[in-house]
C-alpha cells in the first residue's frame, strides 16, 4: 500500500535502518556449523602466511598445510592427459593442432558428440551426460567383478561433498524427538557434522575401535543407536571406507555385519568410498558395499537401501572439485521422477568453471570423470605413461614421500 503524502516511514522516524541480516538474525542452524577443515586453525595459518609475505620475522619460513588432502598445493603437478582432453573439449579448434596426441583428440571428440550441440557450453540433464554415466556403470561392473550396474541408478555431481550433502537433504526430516538421527563414525570427516548441523539433524556418534586398527564394531553401532532413540529418530548410517582420517579398510566380514545391522534396524546406508583406490597396506583389500550387498542376496540385496559415493579427485587426480558419482541400490522407485532434479541442485557448489544452471551437472567435471575411468583401458601412447605414473604414485605413498611423482615428464 502506498504511503500518504507527508507520511513518514518507520525507518525515517527511527533514524538508522536496522540490518536484516546479522549474527543474531541469521539462520541458527548455519551458526552451529563447525567445519574444522576451514576452521580457526586454518584461518590462523592464512594470517601467518600473510605476515610472512609482508616480511614479518617468524621462527619459520613457510606454513605446511597438513590439514587437508590438497595434493597440488603440496607440489603435485596436474596430470597432462586430463588437461589435454579438457582443453580440447573447451576449445575444439585445438583439435586441428599438432601439439595434442591423437588419443586425447579421439576422447575429446567422443565427449563432444555426447553433448548438446556438440559443445561443452550446453546444459546436460540433471543426472549427467548419458555417455559418461554409461562409462561409470562399466567401471563399477569391472571393479565389482562383473556385477551389473545400471547407468540409470547413477547420478553425477560436482564432487563427493555435494553428493553427500544432497542425499542427506533428502533423508533429513522431522522436529523435536522425531528429528532425523544420522550415525557417523568418530573420528570423522567434518563434512558430516557440519552438514547435519546446517540441516538441523541429530548427529549420532559411533566410535571406531582404535585398538583394532580403527575397525567398525557392530556392538558399538548398537549402543549408539539405542541411546539415540531416546531423543531422535535414527534413519541413516554413514560409513567411510576406506576411512577418513583413520585410513582403515574394513573387511568383507565387517561390511556384511554392517549391512545386516542396517537391514534389521531399518537404516538407510550411505557408503563414502572415495578413497577406494588409495589402499596400500599389505593384506588390505577394498570391498564395495554395492558388491557385498548384491552377493549377500535376498532379502538384503532386494530391500536394503544404499547410496555409495566415489570421486575422481582422490585416487585418480589428487585434484579438488572435479567430479563424483552417486550410485543408488536399489533405486528408490518413489524417487524415480523427483531424483532426476536433485543432483543438479548442487551445481552451485562446483569449484571449476561450469554452465550457469542449477539444473545440470558440471560438464567440465564430467569430462574429467570420463577420462579418468577410461585410463586403465587405453591402448595408446598414453597407456605406458599412465602405468608408470600409477606405479610411482603407489610407491611414493607407501614410502610417505612429501611430493607425489611429477606428471609432466
Amino acid at each position: 500500500m502506498a504511503l500518504r503524502a507527508g507520511a513518514q516511514s518507520q525507518t525515517a522516524r527511527n533514524g538508522i535502518k536496522e540490518k536484516v541480516l546479522t549474527l543474531d538474525t541469521m539462520n541458527p542452524c548455519v551458526q552451529r556449523v563447525e567445519y574444522a577443515v576451514r576452521g580457526p586453525i586454518v584461518l590462523r595459518a592464512l594470517e601467518l602466511e600473510q605476515e610472512l609475505r609482508q616480511g614479518v620475522k617468524k621462527p619459520f619460513t613457510e606454513v605446511i598445510r597438513a590439514n587437508i588432502g590438497d595434493a597440488q598445493a603440496m607440489g603435485q603437478k596436474p596430470i597432462t592427459f586430463l588437461r589435454q582432453v579438457l582443453a580440447l573439449c573447451i576449445y575444439p579448434d585445438l583439435l586441428s593442432s599438432l601439439d595434442f596426441p591423437e588419443d586425447a583428440k579421439r576422447r575429446a571428440q567422443r565427449i563432444l558428440q555426447a553433448c548438446g550441440g556438440h559443445s561443452l557450453g550446453a546444459y546436460s540433464i540433471s543426472s549427467g551426460i548419458q555417455l559418461i554415466r554409461e562409462d561409470v556403470a562399466q567401471y563399477i561392473e569391472r571393479r565389482d567383478g562383473g556385477i551389473p550396474a545400471d547407468p540409470n541408478n547413477i547420478f553425477l555431481s560436482t564432487g563427493a561433498s555435494s553428493a553427500i550433502v544432497t542425499v542427506l537433504k533428502l533423508l533429513v526430516a522431522g522436529e523435536g524427538r522425531t528429528r532425523t538421527g544420522v550415525l557417523i563414525p568418530i573420528p570423522q570427516y567434518p563434512l558430516y557434522s557440519a552438514t547435519l548441523a546446517e540441516l538441523n539433524a541429530v548427529q549420532v556418534d559411533y566410535y571406531l575401535d582404535e585398538e583394532n586398527v580403527w575397525a567398525l564394531n557392530v556392538a558399538e553401532l548398537q549402543r549408539a543407536l539405542h541411546q539415540a532413540r531416546d531423543h531422535c529418530r535414527p534413519r541413516v548410517l554413514c560409513v567411510i571406507n576406506p576411512g577418513n582420517p583413520t585410513g582403515q579398510v574394513q573387511t568383507r566380514e565387517c561390511i556384511e555385519a554392517v549391512i545386516r545391522f542396517a537391514f534389521e534396524e531399518r537404516l538407510f546406508l550411505m557408503a563414502d568410498e572415495v578413497y577406494q583406490d588409495n589402499v596400500y597396506a599389505q593384506g588390505s583389500r577394498f570391498h564395495s558395499f554395492k558388491k557385498v550387498l548384491t552377493e549377500m542376496g535376498p532379502p538384503y540385496a532386494e530391500q536394503q537401501e544404499l547410496a555409495s559415493f566415489h570421486s575422481v579427485s582422490k585416487g585418480y587426480m589428487g585434484e579438488r572439485g572435479r567430479k563424483c558419482w552417486l550410485s543408488w541400490l536399489p533405486r528408490p522407485s518413489s524417487l524415480s521422477k523427483s531424483s532426476t532434479k536433485f543432483p543438479g541442485s548442487t551445481a552451485t557448489r562446483c569449484r571449476v568453471p561450469c554452465t550457469p544452471s542449477h539444473a545440470c551437472s558440471c560438464l567440465h567435471g564430467q569430462c574429467i570423470e570420463l577420462r579418468s575411468l577410461a585410463w586403465p583401458q587405453i591402448c595408446s601412447s598414453a597407456c605406458a605413461f599412465w602405468r608408470k605414473l600409477a606405479s610411482a604414485w603407489c610407491l611414493g605413498a607407501a614410502l610417505g614421500n612429501k611430493k607425489a611423482p611429477t606428471t609432466s615428464e
